[in-house]
């Protein structure tokens, strides 16, 4: 039985890896896309958002047989319920990458775009997402934590480049300048879900999920702990 479960859950791995090559394609195509006002690779990224669609149902469907057939306890369960909340983090990563490159379908931003520091911004959502992900097939509880921690310079960067644009807004460029800032503001929240994964692979090491909201969005809340159930 457990060497059944113990193939499960490596598959499980699996999918969850491929989801997370597909969302760092989709981030990776939709944003050179927005660089080179490239509509080619616009349609690349929402390809591969289609594909995270699809590997999120076969995801979950393989949670659901661990958790009905295996009927795993302690730190097994808290694995897999953990994947769960990973995968429906990872389908909304797909889901924004998306959101973006239907944007530069729209519009050409290639001009604009050079104004701000997009790319690096990217760059750091997109590394969050690969470790983050990389920590959960790990069980690497630091790597976890270190993704949590570079979320601040993702909010950093979308601050900055909030404020570039915003002195744009008073002049021809207007429209644009609100399409770039709508884009940072996704890649800013690819960053969160990357925080939310890794906060679920700290769960499931340790059986503690604390979640708080960082000021400027909701206000800060107090620290939950999750006790081990």
């Amino acid at each position: 039985m457990r060497n059944r479960f113990d193939r499960q859950l490596e598959e499980l791995h699996t999918e969850l890896i491929q989801m997370g090559d597909l969302c760092e394609n989709a981030i990776r195509k939709a944003v050179a896309a927005v660089m080179e006002n490239d509509e080619a690779k616009a349609k690349e990224a929402l390809e591969a958002a289609e594909e995270t669609d699809r590997i999120e149902r076969e995801a979950e469907t393989l949670c659901l047989k661990l958790l009905l057939h295996q009927q795993p306890v302690a730190r097994d369960l808290r694995q897999i319920s953990a994947a769960l909340k990973m995968i429906t983090d990872m389908e909304r990563i797909g889901d924004q990458a998306a959101d973006i490159s239907e944007i530069v379908m729209e519009r050409d931003l290639c001009s604009y775009v050079k104004t701000v520091d997009m790319a690096g911004m990217a760059e750091t959502a997109i590394e969050m997402v690969t470790k983050s992900v990389e920590s959960y097939v790990k069980q690497d509880l630091e790597l976890a934590r270190w993704v949590i921690r570079e979320d601040d310079r993702v909010d950093d960067a979308f601050v900055d480049i909030k404020g570039r644009l915003v002195e744009q807004l008073i002049g021809d460029g207007a429209e644009c300048a609100l399409d770039l800032l709508m884009i940072t503001k996704y890649l800013e929240k690819i960053g969160d879900h990357a925080v939310n994964i890794a906060e679920w692979v700290e769960f499931s090491i340790t059986g503690v999920h604390c979640r708080g909201e960082k000021p400027g969005e909701d206000g800060k809340k107090d620290m939950q702990e999750v006790e081990r159930g």
